[in-house]
Parts: C-alpha cells; structure tokens; sequence
C-alpha cells in the first residue's frame, strides 16, 4: 500500500491536506495526538472517498514517537510516497517569562520531529526513486519575532532545512517543498495563548483550505518553496530589503499583547 502520510492531520491545515490528497485518489496515513478525532476524520474520508485512512495517534513532540511510527508503518507494509509535516504549534509571549518545557516541546515537535520524519521515509524515497516531501513552515521563516522568538526561529530553520535537503536530492526522483503560509483562520493562535485579531487586522486571515490547495500544488510540481498570500510575499521582500533590526521591531509590535 503507497500513501500519504500526514501529521497535525485532524485541524485546519492538516484537515485540508487530507481533504485535497483523499479528493485525489491517495490512500492516506493520519497521525495526531487525538485518537477520538483521527478515528472520527478516517471513517469520513473512507466514507467520502474510498480511500483507506488507517490512523497512528501519537504525540510526534516524543523523541521515540517518530521512530515508533516508521516501524509500525514498515511492519504493515505501508509505504509513504508523500510526507506531509504539518504538526507543529506556537507560544507567545516572553521568552524569559515563558514555560520552558513548553519551549523545548515546540522544538521537538516542529524541528527535531520534522528532522527525523523527513530522515526515515525521505531515504526509503531516495532507495525507490520517487517521493515527496511537504514541510509547512510559516512567513514567521522570514524575520525574528519578539514575542514568539521560538516559533518563528523553528520556521525559519523548517525553510532553511527544506531548500537545503531539497537540493541534496535534485535529481534524485525525491522532491521537497517548503509552504509558507500567512496568517490563518485555524486554531493555531488560541493554542499559541493569543488573540488573533490584531494579527488578522493587519495581514487578513487566509483559509486553510487555500492554503493546503496551494501546498498540494507545489507539492505535485516539486516546487521548492511556496508562498501564500500577497501579504506574505510582501513580507518575504520587505525581509530582504529592510534592516533587520526594523523587522523585528515591527513583528513585536504586532505579536505583543496588548494591555
């Protein structure tokens, strides 16, 4: 059985991923840390599209988890073609002021969980010639951001990381693809312990479904880096073009809270 696996697959995003892939023709693998949910979302999509959808729940911030996963998967004889990582979360708030172990779960999850799915199923790819890769990473990749000074530096290392393993296989049949989206209607911000509005009133929200669409896109196309939204190519000019102590600045003024 070939598939798509996809993580953070049972809200916003990741929902839509599946949606999209499942739409298409793909069997899927879902991993999330809710079993309920993922059972819930496996039996619609089997239900919708015909497709096979068996669910790993799991929590990916796990330094085994990863590896967990890749055994069960090779055991079942299930072989991943496309990996989709998506799972990842933000904080805001002061770093120093901050829960640390909530800071080194962030890290884990959206880096070092990322590292080691894209390591175990990206060389399976390379041995079969064919695979590829989606790494959601975050117009936060293109500044430093008071505020959120970990969740931004952990997307700015997904982006980095993905054109640089990408281009270690150019030619390879594997593909990687790094997805830049703006700011999203999802619940990405009340788990990051923030109001979204002052965001939303400056870059506006997008969709996730006009996100995942654009990232499937890419994905197919074997694109190297995927930006979504006006807004958010915006900022990945005005990254380049500004000082960088200005950037930042603007970016605390917009993530601070506001008293």
């Amino acid at each position: 059985m070939a598939c798509a696996l996809v993580t953070g697959a049972t809200g916003g995003i990741g929902t839509e991923f599946c949606n999209i892939l499942a739409a298409q023709g793909y069997d899927l693998v879902l991993v999330s840390r809710s079993e309920d949910k993922l059972a819930e979302l496996s039996q619609r999509l089997e239900r919708s599209y015909g497709i096979a959808a068996p669910i790993f729940p799991c929590d990916l911030s796990d330094p085994d988890a990863a590896d967990l996963l890749y055994r069960s998967l090779v055991e079942q004889g299930i072989t991943v073609n496309i990996l989709v990582n998506n799972a990842g979360f933000g904080d805001q708030g002061a770093f120093l002021d901050s829960n640390w172990a909530r800071q080194e779960e962030m890290i884990k999850l959206n880096i070092l969980a990322l590292m080691r799915l894209a390591y175990l199923f990206g060389n399976d790819m390379r041995t079969r010639g064919f695979g590829r890769i989606l790494n959601v990473a975050s117009v936060a990749a293109f500044a430093a951001g008071p505020y959120m000074p970990v969740y931004f530096a952990s997307k700015a290392f997904v982006l980095s990381f993905s054109q640089a393993l990408g281009e270690e296989l150019r030619g390879s049949g594997v593909t990687v693809t790094a997805l830049c989206p703006g700011t999203t209607a999802t619940g990405f911000w009340g788990a990051a312990g923030m109001d979204a509005s002052n965001v939303f009133s400056l870059m506006g929200a997008q969709s996730p479904r006009s996100v995942a669409e654009l990232g499937v896109r890419a994905l197919m196309a074997g694109k190297p880096v995927a930006i979504h939204s006006v807004p958010s190519k915006l900022a990945n000019i005005a990254a380049r073009l500004v000082p960088r102590r200005v950037s930042t600045w603007v970016c605390g003024q917009v993530l601070k809270r506001r008293v």
